[in-house]
């Protein structure tokens, strides 16, 4: 896509914006202002559309975390890091600057990233042509941290505005609308020793922010910059199953090599880190908004990314003379000798590969929105493309001597993907908030598409597309309806009952893959297209006749479609291949939960009993099909139970003035209870009864802050889970390695200081404690952070 037609797709939109207050006027010059305040004889402050915006109304439990509480307990490097200590979340973040962070709920797994959604100030940054932690995971880069006002995240699929991804989470993140003129500059920067291995290195990143904002009269913007630098710890291990072949004499004897064991129990040997990531990363947001009235507003967003980086491996192995080795020399058979046992040289060769990345994002959102006392309403669509995306990675052989030699490569290009959205929504309330009926209903569109075909190249870093290797395409299209009502029964109970209608269409998928390399032979399939539809009925019940104790059941239904990715993408990573799999269906899920909320003073304590039930969940489960090569396969896993009890508590003022704690705790016993379609991979073996992979039986979190006084805070912070499994059949036995999921106790800690009305400083440290965990990848290790904060 050209930067002329980018152009032309911004101006488009932005030119609806300015069209639509002549629109709009007519009917806003009729809306009775719910409360204005004069500052002087040239400026209204509009203070009902200052109000904070609540999320859209939803009988579901919501957390909030405010910019105040970040900037006092949060090393907050990106904006994700907002939910780090929320109630049963948990961001897969494995270094500052990840582009692939998806989030995992009480239910849901860190490879499940459609199964929450992302959202800010309405425009959606979930990645769903994709449910995986790769090219699925949510573009939070587009919100810059310190435009963040507040953070609300909804738990749970009861409410009918929400699609089915949403029976996770629904995260709203709110920047902040200018009251007048303010600006902000911030500097922060990272240290991490990393030590496993043969890696014992340094790594850095450093972060720069910069936010300006402004109301005059009924107009008001925001623009917020942020630059990015990042170095990486190992976020793979380059390993190699154990041979039991002796080695034969004269057979070059190379050193270096780690003895440990895979996550099933295989001996394996470590012969290095891959995929350290440097990552250089610019975001723009620009927000511009109009005030019809007291309650109707107008807001356009335009938001845009880049990303360049680089990604390299590095090997622990030494040859007889002490030179670094990467299977680029072998005997007269080709192999070499480590421990004892006879290697192949091209098998050690193909682990060792290098890459780059360069990417575009541009995101542009359109709403007016009315918010009078009886009547709400909204119109909103968004635009969001992926206007470059290439990734090189390189094809080494044991010939190259050195993979940043001008060797072969591979080029995929997922420029052509993106999507749209539409949505239309109306509330009404005739008595305000003490309404006894509130009615809401809601229209909704999107289109996804993925484009990912990938190509030879005869110079990974610098030539162009050569020959196609692979491609893989598709969109789906969902169109819904949905209805709420929340009927005030008597004083102390309220009822909401509500259900969506969607219509959810799979189209235009396709698939070409190469078979040979000197006579090319293609093998194209047009896949077919698949159309499904249902009905997601929701229902609450409240009651508070006390006003601290809230007593609230629900029940609700999700169907959660095959995303682009699930149905269509075949894909190589490193030595794992992605399967296609169009014949899909959709995960049917039913979920109820029973909380009990007390509120007093300055106390909370909750208690959330839940259970939810999927049927024909989507999971992607990996097979061996040789000792360097995995597919990775989705597939409808007939039937799981997920069922638990978080515990939230909170107290200010605990034992003395300015000390604060809030915390949570989450049980989850999760289980297959059908998979007929389960094939065992050893003697014996069996899935039904196991664990739900993904899901961690405990997880835990907390917060302990102190504030001497205004300008001083000091706190201490945990998180904490067990093992996971990733496996249907259990068979993910070791958790302390590479590809293992282990559990982990971190605690990080954080000071601030308020040196004046403009400046503060704050130092932190994540992971204090320096747990070495596996999620797969290697996590960071004991991180230092600085940051410098100045406000206009």
């Amino acid at each position: 896509m050209s930067y002329r037609h980018i152009a032309w797709r911004a101006a488009g939109l932005f030119s609806s914006a300015l069209l639509l207050p002549a629109l709009a006027r007519a009917e806003a010059d009729a809306v009775q202002p719910l409360a204005v305040a004069e500052v002087d004889e040239q400026t209204v402050v509009v203070e009902a559309l200052r109000q904070r915006p609540a999320p859209a109304r939803t009988p579901a439990i919501v957390q909030t975390v405010s910019a105040e509480q970040l900037q006092q307990t949060v090393n907050l490097s990106n904006t994700e890091d907002a939910l780090k200590y929320l109630p049963s979340l948990l961001v897969r973040k494995r270094y500052i600057g990840d582009t692939n962070a998806p989030v995992a709920t009480r239910t849901t797994g860190i490879n499940a990233s459609a199964r929450s959604l992302i959202y800010a100030d309405g425009l959606l940054l979930s990645t769903l042509v994709n449910n995986n932690n790769g090219n699925g995971s949510p573009q939070w880069f587009l919100v810059p941290p310190g435009a963040i006002d507040h953070v609300d995240v909804l738990y749970g699929p009861y409410a009918a505005a929400y699609p089915g991804n949403s029976y996770g989470a629904v995260v709203e993140i709110a920047t902040r609308t200018p009251e007048t003129f303010e600006s902000s500059l911030r500097l922060n920067s990272s240290f991490q020793p990393f030590r496993q291995y043969g890696s014992d290195s340094d790594y850095k990143a450093y972060e720069l922010g910069a936010d300006l904002a402004d109301r005059r009269g009924a107009w008001f913007w925001r623009l917020d910059f942020n630059h990015l630098d990042s170095n990486s710890q190992p976020v793979t291990y380059l390993t190699i199953g154990k041979s039991t072949t002796t080695a034969a004499s004269g057979d070059p004897v190379i050193s270096g090599a780690y003895a440990d064991r895979n996550r099933t129990g295989g001996n394996i040997l470590v012969l290095g880190a891959g995929n350290l990531t440097h990552t250089t990363q610019d975001s723009a947001v620009a927000r511009l908004g109009y005030d019809f009235s007291s309650t109707l507003q107008l807001v356009y967003t335009l938001a845009y990314w880049q990303n360049t980086a680089t990604t390299r491996p590095q090997t622990y192995l030494q040859d007889a003379s002490g030179a670094s080795y990467i299977g680029n020399s072998g005997g007269s058979s080709g192999k070499v000798t480590i421990n004892g046992n006879s290697y192949s040289a091209n098998t050690i060769a193909a682990l060792y590969s290098d890459g780059t990345v360069d990417q575009r994002r541009l995101a542009q959102g359109l709403s007016l929105t009315d918010r009078s006392e009886t009547l709400d309403w909204q119109l909103a669509v968004s635009d969001f493309d992926y206007v470059k995306d290439l990734s090189r990675t390189s094809t080494p052989s044991n010939s190259s001597g050195s993979n940043y030699q001008s060797s072969s490569g591979r080029i995929t290009d997922a420029g052509d993907t993106g999507w749209r959205t539409a949505d239309a929504r109306i509330s009404y309330h005739p008595q305000g908030l003490a309404s006894v009926h509130t009615l809401s209903a809601g229209l909704h569109a999107d289109q996804y598409h993925l484009a990912s075909p990938l190509y030879d190249s005869p110079d990974w870093f610098s030539a162009g597309k050569g020959a196609l290797f692979s491609d893989s395409r598709g969109k789906t299209r969902t169109l819904a309806a949905w209805a709420q009502e929340q009927w005030r029964i008597a004083p102390a109970w309220t009822a909401t009952v509500g259900a969506r209608y969607e219509k959810w269409k799979a189209f235009d998928g396709f698939n070409n893959n190469r078979s040979g390399t000197s006579s090319f032979t293609y093998f194209p399939v047009q896949q077919p297209e698949l159309d499904k539809r249902g009905v997601s009925p929701k229902a609450t019940l409240a009651w508070q006749s006390l006003p601290a104790l809230e007593l609230k059941a629900s029940l609700g239904r999700a169907l959660r479609f095959p995303t682009v990715g699930e149905l269509y993408q075949n894909i190589a990573t490193g030595s794992t291949y992605t399967q296609a799999n169009p014949y899909l269906k959709p995960e049917d899920v039913w979920a109820g939960e029973f909380s009990a909320i007390y509120r007093h003073h300055d106390a909370l304590l909750r208690v959330t009993l839940f259970q939810e039930t999927v049927k024909d969940l989507l999971i992607s489960q990996n097979a061996q099909l040789s000792s360097t090569v995995t597919t990775s396969f989705v597939q409808n896993l007939d039937k799981t139970r997920q069922r638990g009890v978080e515990v939230e508590v909170g107290k200010d003022r605990l034992f003395l003035d300015g000390l604060s704690f809030t915390g949570s705790a989450t049980y989850v016993d999760a289980e297959i209870l059908e998979n007929d379609s389960y094939v065992p991979t050893t003697a014996g073996a069996h899935s039904v009864g196991r664990r739900t992979p993904y899901v961690a039986k405990w997880r835990a979190s907390g917060v302990l802050s102190y504030r001497p006084d205004e300008d001083w805070t000091l706190s201490l912070a945990g998180r904490y889970a067990t093992r996971l499994y990733a496996t249907v059949d259990g068979s993910d036995i070791v958790t302390h390695t590479y590809q293992g999921f282990e559990g982990y106790t971190v605690f990080d800690t954080r000071v601030r200081y308020q040196l004046d009305k403009h400046w503060s400083a704050a130092l932190g440290v994540d992971n204090l404690n320096n747990e070495k965990y596996f999620l797969f990848h290697p996590f960071p290790q004991r991180s230092a952070f600085a940051e410098l904060h100045y406000d206009f």
